[in-house]
């Protein structure tokens, strides 16, 4: 909404004026928008509550859709008329998540979003008083952070991955990866150099500006979370679809079943168990490029395994409360520190065994009591834990408790967001 102010007019009487918006520009690639049932809602959660406070906002995007692969319709009603202007950049797009096809469509995409941008400063030289934009991809955040530089406004990154770091967790070649990766680092460090502030998904992603810059910069630690209200109805509505058998213990996994995620050990883990106790049962909520591999694995072990497949966030949901434990699964050299599946497993009200490395995280569960670390690719540690939760109800029961309790301070959007906004507030 408009605001007014008062200035003299040349009578000396007050006259008002309108005083226009903040507007607010923000960039963000994996997006779930209108009703697309896959991708991310962090970014267009903000562009919503930022609206809500009375901000213009503009929210630039891919016109590629990176979960279904392929070009968006833009013309289509689900992507008008809302709250916040989407403005589409055109991408080229690519088949798979990790090729060169991905980079060059993303070269191309930062290419088009520098043109987007000076066109709108061209028109107006007041186009946006604050960039906000996340990292990863770097080139991306750059091209924000230097044409917020040029225009002498505030740029907040926001850092929801660590680019090249992440990507050696796939190739790591002494000397050769360092050359392959040396974009993506010049990028990330232009991007730290200059920004305004940082929002990190987790205090050791707020930290790492610091590391390519001598200079302090603001800094919060705001977690992915999730929309506490819509999990608790999405699991309501879809209940009956993940309804579980009695005399059944499931143990539950959600996310990417890809390199990162220590899957192989969890199915190791569910086929000790089943000697133990034959009521648990491991469920494998998403879908990525491990899963043949790893179903071969489960049938060759005969493990107690049950590929769920892709689940629409509001089944994912229902999984997940109808389940007994949670397992945050990661290999040990997993650059993750507090994942964005978190907020939902801690949503669920039950206990969450984490193998991931992440001091910062295994320091938080140990704090918070919802639930236990075990070292990451051990499957007879993981298998104790998950046979120590399945004997000991009392046990789950608590940590489950103290998990919800967490997930409602700590992780609904509603509530933590709060922190990006005034931030937004306090830098226009």
């Amino acid at each position: 909404m408009e605001g007014y102010y008062t200035y003299p007019d040349e009578f000396g009487l007050g006259a008002q004026r309108p005083q226009r918006a903040k507007r607010i520009a923000i960039v963000s690639l994996g997006i779930k928008l209108g009703d697309e049932t896959r991708g991310s809602t962090r970014f267009r959660f903000l562009a919503e509550l930022l609206a809500s406070e009375g901000f213009e906002v503009d929210l630039f995007t891919s016109s590629f859709q990176h979960w279904y692969k392929s070009q968006r319709d833009t013309t289509r009603a689900c992507y008008q008329n809302l709250p916040y202007r989407i403005r589409f950049v055109y991408e080229p797009g690519y088949k798979r998540n990790l090729d060169l096809g991905r980079i060059n469509s993303h070269r191309i995409l930062a290419r088009n979003l520098r043109a987007s941008f000076n066109s709108r400063f061209a028109d107006d030289p007041q186009a946006y008083d604050l960039i906000y934009a996340e990292i990863p991809p770097n080139n991306l955040s750059r091209v924000c952070a230097e044409v917020a530089a040029e225009h002498n406004i505030p740029f907040v990154v926001d850092v929801n991955d660590l680019w090249p770091e992440a990507m050696r967790m796939v190739v790591d070649v002494p000397v050769l990866s360092d050359i392959a990766f040396a974009s993506f680092a010049r990028d990330a460090k232009r991007t730290y150099e200059l920004a305004t502030a940082a929002v990190g998904t987790s205090d050791e992603y707020a930290n790492r500006p610091a590391a390519d810059r001598d200079e302090p910069y603001i800094k919060r630690t705001v977690y992915v979370g999730n929309d506490l209200a819509r999990f608790d109805e999405g699991a309501r509505e879809r209940a009956s679809e993940a309804a579980k058998p009695d005399g059944e213990f499931w143990v539950t996994y959600a996310g990417t079943i890809g390199a990162s995620y220590d899957l192989a050990t969890l199915i190791e883990a569910a086929a000790i168990c089943a000697a133990d106790d034959p009521r648990i049962r491991v469920k494998l909520l998403g879908d990525g490029p491990d899963r043949e591999k790893l179903e071969q694995l489960a049938s060759s072990l005969d493990a107690p395994v049950d590929f769920v497949g892709y689940a629409p966030y509001e089944l994912m949901a229902a999984y997940l409360c109808a389940s007994d434990v949670t397992v945050n699964s990661l290999v040990k050299k997993a650059a993750q520190s507090i994942v964005t599946k978190i907020g939902d497993y801690l949503a669920a009200g039950i206990p969450l065994i984490n193998t991931g490395s992440s001091p910062e995280f295994r320091a938080k569960v140990d704090a918070d009591g919802f639930g236990v670390n075990v070292e990451a690719e051990d499957a007879h540690a993981l298998a104790n834990a998950i046979l120590d939760l399945a004997s000991d109800d009392e046990k789950r029961a608590a940590m489950g408790a103290r998990g919800r309790a967490v997930a409602e301070e700590q992780f609904d959007q509603r509530n933590s967001y709060k922190t990006i906004v005034n931030l937004i507030r306090d830098l226009t």
